[in-house]
Parts: C-alpha cells; structure tokens; sequence
C-alpha cells in the first residue's frame, strides 16, 4: 500500500491528501512518490493547501517529453487545463471545433468526454502542459476564456479568468472575486473559494484587500488547513480594520489550536470591541464560544471558564442566550466530561446535530445519537448554526460529524463497522482535526482491535496531529501486548500511564482501565463521556479484576448477570473475557472455556477480529495445557505483574518473597526491614489478596501465573 511506502520514506501523507495526489496523478505510484519528496510535510500532512498546479517531476517528464501537440491543440489542452470546471460547451466556443472532430483529432486521446463535461483521460498532462507553456501564452488563453463566460454570463469564470489574464494588478476584479469565494465557500467549496480569495488578495487594495485576506482565511479554516488559515489572518493583525479583526478572531482561535494543538493564551478582555456595534460584539462573542469548546476539547477546564464568562457577558449584550450561550455551555461542558447538563441544544450541525447525538448516546440511546447524526448528513439543506455561521457545509464541520458517528458506533459495540467508516471519513475529509484528535485516537484503537496492530491508515494520521496534540499511545502499546499474549508488558505498560496522569480523551474509546488499578483496587478517576453501559461495562471488568478468593463466588454471578443486560457486542466480549480468565486461575476450566467461546463469538460478531484471535489461543492453550492461558519463561513473571496492579512495590516485594518460601527472619535481612515491618507488609498483603496464610498466598501465585 502507497500508505506504507511513504511512511517507509518518511514521507507520510495523511489519506485524503494522499487520494488528492492519487486523483492529480493518474494513481501511479512512482509520481505520487516523486510529488511527495517535493511537498513540504504541512503540505503532506493537510495544514497547507497542494500546489496547483503540482510540480513537474521526472516521470511526468518522460510521460510526455516526446508528444507534439499544435499550437490549436495546446491551446485546447491550456484552456481545459486552467479551467474552473471542465464545461464542455465553452472548450468548444473557445476551439472552435464541434466535440466529434475534436475526439477525431490527435488531441482527442487525451481528453474525455461525458455528460457535457471534459477532462483529461490522463490527468499528469496538465501539469506538464502548464510547465510547458510560456506566462504569455497562458494570460492569453485566460483573456479568451475570459471573454467567452462574460458573454456567457457565468460571473465567476469570467471574474476568475480575467484576474489571472491581467499581468499587472486589476483591482476591479478583486471584490467580485471576493464575493464569490464568499459565497463557494459558506456553500461547502473552500478549496475553490481559497482559490479564488488569494487571487483576489493579489489584485486588491486598501479594505478590499483586507476582505479577500479574510475569506482565504475563512475558506482555509473550513478546509482544514490550518497554517495557511493562520497565515492570512494573521496578515490583519494588528493593523487591519478592528472589524475585520473580530471578523478573522474566531477563525483565527481554530487555526492556532489545530495548528499547534492548544488554544492561545490571551485575556478576552484585551480583546473586547471598542464599540458598541452589535455586530462587532457578536463577532467577539462567537470567536469566544469557539475558543471555550477547543480549551474543552483539549481538557482545558480553567481556560474554557474563562471563555464561556466571555460567551456570557457577549451573549446578554446582542440578545443571544438562547441560540448561542446556552448551547455553547451545554456543549463545551458536555466535552470536557460533565453529564448533568441539561437537554440543551441548538440549531445546525454542532450545537444542534453533534450535541444531541452525543446528549442522546450518553442518556443511553446510541441508536437514537446515530438517527440523529445520520439525518444530519442526508444532503439535505442545513440549518444555520449561530456557532459555525458559515461553515454549515465545511470539510471540517463534516470531519466532526463523521468522528462523532465513529464513535458512537463503537459504543455501540459495531467495531468493524466503526472502522470501515472511518476509513472512507479519512480519504475525503481532515479527521485528525476534530476534538483534539480524537479521531487518531479511535483510528489507532480500532486498528488494533481489528488488525492486532497499527495499519497505514492509524500510523498516516497519527503523522498529521500537531506538534502540540496528545495522544496516549502507552495505552496503545499495552493494548497491543495484551493482544500479543505479553500480559505481563500490558501491566506494566498501562500502570505506567497510570503514573504518568492517565492521559486519555474524555469521550471514551476501548482501553484497558481495569489493568489501571491503585495499590487498593481503585481505577484512576477521570471526568468522561460515554453510554451507561459503557461505564457498566468497565466497572464489572473492575469487579472481576480485584474480586479475591473469598468474595469470587458471589461476584461472578452477579457479574454474570449483569452482563447479560449488554448490548454492545464488544464491551459483553470484553467482560466474558475477564470471567474465563478469573474461572481458569480457580482451576474452573469447564466454566472458563463457556465465557471464553462466548467471548471468541462476540468479538468476531462484532468485527473486533485480533481481539477474536487472541481467546481462539487462550481456548487453544486451554485445551493443550490443562488450562494454561499464555505461556511464560519466568515462572512467576505474570503473577507478579498481576499483582503489581493491587500492591506497593515493598508489598510485592515481601509477597514474592514468601512465595518463594523465605522466612520472616529471612525476608527482614534480605530487605533490610524489622521482622515487624515484615509481618504487617503480609498482613496487608493477605487483606489485598484475600487469603488467610503464606500457603493459600503460595497456591494463588502458582494458579495465576499458570492461567495469566
């Protein structure tokens, strides 16, 4: 996979700049290569826009450098090469052929024709045609186009022809080119109206020049491209209108924060309208909103107060509570992990769609969370969202959308499911945006719970995060031991990332918390979001994790049948994977094959096939070894990580030592403790543990090394 190979060459794209290239370039691989090397990594990684056109490099050359075209021919390949759209009717008026002797001409092998459109049948020709032709020549074939759309009447060809026909500045073009990039952009077409908007700054003066910085601005952040979004904004900063700049500051807050992975530091005080102009504080009182949902998505409590105090303050002075504050606290509340929220929504795809999803998910419907996502994405006509004004139809509004669906069909338990759509999410849209990345976050997850390792898709994005970002690949790393047999590893990975703060997102997606255990069986506390049974789920693995000897009997029951009430195939598979492996440590092995198969069918059901593959060889070592799980070289190596995850290193200590059969006496000299410490170190030891001498401690330690 071409994935692979650029990773290989350190020369990662992130998939739907990839499919850009793969569209550009014909699919052939030797060019993409040789395009990459050429592209800069924000480039590669879709904080820039592509060049256009793409450079010319050698295999392109050699594709081409012994074709002949006449001067009426290249002048039809220049002019189907610099077109907005490939309009058949207007190629014709320019060539002055009907379409039938134009496909009888030698030229007609290299253009395809349908449904009233043409295009090049091998699209690497207009790269090399544009590289070939003089700047003369191609200002002239723009003022021909230009004249032909005029009487036309197609404003925006003609605007955008005869701007790049003037070899000198043509201010008169400028608002007009500005305007419609304006209006491509708020219908969904950002990359054309940024098009459209830097040819407009590079002919515009004064406050139109401001305007079209703006738009590029706008048109960039609703792509996705982050830095080249930051560099036209900030070229208004500080001397631009003061409007302008609380037009640009919202903007200008995403960009930075996807940029750089965190939202700016800076007092909304400072920057309060000098005016009392409505639209000026609603300007500000949005780019506040916007920055209170990345500080939440980024885990930034104190900073999202501070912004959702400025929401408020904007929102009581234009009269928006309603539609815009009352939405906005719900949402950034809701993603920095608070439940008791209220039913508040708004309107559009974000305070409206994503937030009654998400609303709905976590009351327990995840079904009703994906109705609502899905009538979102019918292709219907959006409604305005105060929060996203503009950005209804965005590349990026879509990438939430399709983030949050992903997610919800994980809750669901629909693994393989989750990962196909994502997949298609990730070659068309910027998914490594949304919600601090939590998109790479499930693409690594699901990769591995599919794959049982990170795939070219998972690593590609992964590459494409910002410097800034923070993902928990510790959590990654044990998941992937865990899957491998390494419990041990798994162990100590995931009680490391437990020391370490237990980074993680806030929505939650498959990990392994019940291996993240305190010395006294708690789980590490963080704020979430997730369906109840999701948290069910996770609190029965928990149950099963730290239930000793003397609690087991009665737990496993009742763990037994609240498992039955799961619907998600996955999060029931997780925990009968945790009872056959508690029944195989009591020696229960008939008990522990019936959760282990049911567990083995769940996965598989479910699409999560490396977390199938896993219990088919715990069955088979089960059924080999008299209930041996995962074999081991140390022969107390996983009792000892198991361990680890309920005592303090001095306990283990003592604990691994009177399993080995050393006295008190002996213990105290080895570590050189009193024989006093000793004892009270294994009092604490048989409490944790749930045994009443060093003999059922030594019986423990043998049957959950042999079964872990």
């Amino acid at each position: 996979m071409l994935l692979d190979e650029l990773l290989e060459l350190d020369l990662g794209c992130v998939p739907h700049v990839l499919a850009r290239l793969a569209a550009e370039l014909d699919a052939d691989s030797p060019t993409i290569r040789e395009v990459a090397e050429r592209l800069s990594a924000d480039q590669r990684h879709g904080r820039l826009p592509l060049p256009s056109p793409l450079p010319l490099v050698p295999s392109i050359v050699r594709r081409f450098d012994a074709t002949q075209f006449d001067d009426r021919d290249r002048e039809l390949l220049t002019a189907l090469s610099v077109c907005l759209d490939g309009g058949l009717d207007a190629l014709l008026e320019f060539d002055g052929r009907s379409a039938a002797a134009i496909a009888a001409a030698p030229v007609g092998e290299h253009i395809r024709v349908h449904a009233g459109h043409s295009r090049f049948a091998d699209p690497r020709l207009s790269i090399w045609i544009r590289a070939t032709t003089g700047t003369a020549a191609i200002a002239g074939v723009h003022e021909r186009l230009s004249a032909i759309f005029r009487r036309r009447g197609d404003r925006v060809s003609e605007g955008w022809h005869r701007a790049r026909a003037s070899l000198e500045a043509a201010p008169e073009t400028a608002v007009e080119l500005t305007v419609i990039a304006r209006q491509l952009s708020e219908a969904g077409h950002p990359e054309r109206a940024l098009l459209l908007a830097r040819e407009a700054a590079e002919h515009a003066v004064g406050g139109a020049r401001e305007e079209a910085h703006l738009v590029a601005g706008a048109s960039a952040v609703g792509a996705g491209f982050a830095a080249e979004a930051v560099a036209w904004f900030g070229g208004l900063y500080p001397h631009a209108a003061e409007r302008r700049r609380l037009q640009a500051l919202g903007g200008l807050f995403v960009a930075q924060a996807f940029e750089q992975g965190s939202v700016p530091e800076v007092d909304p005080r400072v920057l309060r309208p000098c005016t009392d102009d409505s639209d000026d504080w609603c300007h500000w009182t949005r780019a506040a909103a916007l920055a209170a949902v990345l500080c939440a998505e980024r885990g930034d409590r104190r900073g999202m107060r501070v912004w959702l105090d400025a929401v408020r303050e904007g929102a009581t002075r234009i009269g928006a509570e309603h539609e815009l504050r009352d939405p906005v606290v719900a949402l950034s509340w809701l993603i920095a992990g608070e439940r008791d929220i209220g039913a508040t929504v708004g309107s559009g795809p974000v305070t409206g769609g994503m937030l009654r999803a998400l609303q709905a998910a976590m009351g327990g419907d995840v079904d009703l969370g994906l109705r609502v996502l899905a009538s979102g994405g019918s292709g219907m006509p959006a409604d305005a969202d105060p929060f996203v004004p503009g950005f209804e139809h965005s590349p990026v509004v879509q990438a939430y959308r399709a983030v949050v669906e992903v997610l919800l069909l994980v809750w669901r338990g629909d693994i393989g499911l989750a990962r196909d759509r994502l997949i298609q999410a990730a070659v068309v849209l910027p998914v490594s945006l949304p919600l601090a990345g939590l998109g790479v976050v499930l693409a690594r997850r699901l990769d591995l719970a599919v794959l049982g390792e990170l795939g070219p898709y998972a690593r590609s994005l992964t590459e494409g995060l910002p410097a800034g970002a923070r993902i928990d690949r510790l959590v990654d790393r044990g998941i992937q031991s865990f899957l491998a047999g390494s419990f041990d590893d798994a162990a100590a990975t995931i009680r490391l990332w437990a020391d370490l703060g237990s980074a993680r997102t806030t929505m939650t997606v498959p990990a392994l918390d019940e291996l993240a255990l305190d010395p006294d069986g708690r789980s590490t506390p963080a704020p979430s979001i997730e369906p109840p049974e999701i948290a069910l789920a996770q609190s029965l693995r928990v149950r099963l994790a730290t239930a000793g000897d003397g609690r087991w009997r009665s737990e496993c029951v009742e763990v037994r049948e609240e498992a039955r009430t799961l619907r998600s195939p996955f999060a029931r598979a997780r925990v009968e994977t945790m009872l056959g492996t508690q029944y195989a440590i009591r020696d229960d092995h008939p008990s522990a094959r019936i959760h282990l198969e049911h567990a083995e069918r769940l996965f598989e059901l479910c699409g999560a096939t490396a977390w199938a593959r896993t219990i088919r060889g715990r069955l088979d070592r089960l059924d080999a070894k008299e209930g041996s799980i995962v074999p081991t070289v140390d022969p107390l190596a996983a009792c000892r990580a198991a361990w680890s995850l309920q005592l303090t290193a001095r306990e283990l200590e003592v604990a691994m030592y009177a399993v080995g059969g050393a006295a008190n006496r002996d213990i105290a000299e080895m570590l050189n403790f009193s024989v006093r410490t000793v004892e009270v170190h294994l009092g604490r030891v048989f409490a944790k543990l749930d045994v009443r001498s060093r003999v059922e401690l030594t019986v423990l330690a043998h049957r959950t090394d042999h079964h872990l």
